[in-house]
């Protein structure tokens, strides 16, 4: 039996985007801690828009592809990208005016591209190719040892078998296509399909997504979810939200969704040492963190909000700078005027842009404790990374955050801001609070390996699990 992980969203990603997010961290994590439990059970495979196929890709592809988004260092070149961490053809120009398309120009525009893209690299390889290389890229795969088949990109529809298991385990819905594309996979090789559901924000709350993307994610869910044999999700709240959204989507599910048990932080092989680099170095002691990209449904503003009444209540000096650190994201173009306008609140809100992974634990390693202000998630993976740091999280209370944080975190309504103002008010001015939280997380919080979110993967996938009431 083999698990098969479709791993094409990453790549894509990486298209447009220099750092991973949370979506792409933990279903890295997951694919490592999946092939430490089963060696030899577990195979990658990318898409074929050609021979509208998908196929086997080796897993030293997916790694250096992550470890350059997540540990490329040094100052940014012209096109924005530091130097050799740039996919091909994308300078950082093109990446920005492209994160920031509408999704129903910029999905159906890059999955053109890509088309035109991959016909042209496939006339370069016949162009170039001998009739042996020819020959290795059309004859049948299934007649190969494994790791050939795998090392030459084998048709997953000659390669798997039935009994085989198809994981989605990150994001694809860029391709529009995709629940057909599953469909004749399966009926070609007769595998079965499991999918990780992380959110379904654009359809539970659509007001925090640009329109095209609650079109396209909708259409996606509606079309790919009949396709799908099992059913995982990253929290309770999500897998209650799936249960709950279902027959809006018209479909009913074939089973209960079961929630894993999701990893505490990024893994350290990744991060490296938290050694001060120089934009961390630069900042000021003693500061509150916000991991996240920014986007209106992070609810920066109301980070902002407060801040901006805590300075105007309280004496400068007692109030710590606030570092937003993440991407520039979508729907935010007025907060960012009105941080412009105030001069950033005269330095004391700061934007460190795309941290590397080593810059993000030695931002944690610093601060004096975080924010994680979110409306809506599917998990809340900034704040596990917190307490795995040892650092208290000031969190919302809405839908999957508690979850993530136990009850480590000191928590507030996110539409409320004078609540939020008043618990960092008393937080700032006693810091014999924190002192006691973070000995609390020292003595009792339980980091979740990201080995155990694997095991509870793989035993979910037995056949029984599919049956439970």
């Amino acid at each position: 039996m083999t698990f098969w992980i479709d791993v094409e969203d990453l790549f894509e990603y990486a298209l447009v985007n220099r750092r991973p997010s949370g979506i792409q961290r933990l279903s890295y994590e997951l694919y490592r801690a999946l092939l430490a439990e089963r060696p030899g059970e577990v195979a990658f495979c990318r898409h074929d828009r050609i021979r509208d196929t998908m196929r086997a890709v080796p897993w030293s592809d997916v790694e250096t592809l992550f470890k350059v988004l997540s540990h490329a260092e040094g100052p940014p070149t012209a096109s924005g990208v530091p130097a050799g961490a740039r996919p091909p053809g994308q300078s950082g120009a093109v990446r920005r005016l492209a994160s920031r398309l509408p999704a129903d120009i910029r999905l159906p525009l890059g999955e053109a591209v890509r088309s035109q893209s991959s016909a042209l690299r496939a006339g370069l390889r016949a162009g170039r190719g001998t009739l042996a290389a020819l020959r290795r890229i059309l004859r049948p795969a299934a007649g190969r040892p494994p790791d050939q088949a795998v090392a030459e990109g084998g048709d997953l529809k000659a390669l798997a078998r039935p009994g085989d298991t198809l994981l989605i385990l990150g994001s694809p819905w860029f391709r529009t296509d995709y629940g057909a594309l599953l469909q004749r996979v399966k009926q070609a090789s007769g595998v079965s399909v499991a999918l990780l559901v992380y959110d379904l924000i654009p359809v539970a709350r659509p007001e925090f997504c640009d329109p095209g993307l609650v079109r396209t994610f909708t259409a996606w869910m509606a079309s790919t979810l009949p396709v799908v044999d099992r059913f995982f999700a990253i929290s309770r709240a999500s897998a209650a939200d799936l249960e709950r959204l279902a027959p809006q989507l018209g479909f009913s599910l074939p089973g209960p969704a079961i929630a894993l048990p999701i990893g505490s932080g990024f893994g350290q092989e990744q991060a490296g040492a938290p050694g001060l680099t120089p934009r961390v170095a630069a900042l000021p002691p003693g500061y509150a963190l916000f991991v996240s990209t920014i986007e209106a449904r992070k609810n920066h503003l109301m980070a902002f909000r407060a801040w901006r009444r805590l300075l105007d209540t309280m004496p400068a000096e007692e109030v710590p700078s606030l570092v937003f650190a993440g991407r520039v994201g979508w729907m935010v173009a007025d907060l960012m005027q009105q941080l412009e306008n105030c001069g950033w609140l005269a330095g004391k809100v700061v934007l460190v842009e795309d941290p590397s992974d080593t810059e993000l634990a030695a931002l944690y390693a610093g601060c004096r404790f975080t924010l994680f202000p979110s409306h809506y998630e599917g998990w809340g993976l900034p704040v596990t990374e917190s307490l795995a740091f040892g650092k208290v999280c000031i969190a919302s209370s809405s839908t999957s955050i508690p979850e993530a944080g136990g009850p480590f975190c000191l928590y507030h309504d996110p539409d409320d801001v004078p609540e939020a103002v008043a618990l960092l008010r008393r937080v700032m001015s006693s810091p014999e609070k924190i002192a006691a939280l973070e000995a609390r997380i020292g003595r009792e919080f339980q980091p979740v390996s990201w080995s155990a979110t694997a095991r509870a993967l793989l035993a979910g996938l037995e056949p029984a699990a599919g049956t439970r009431a």
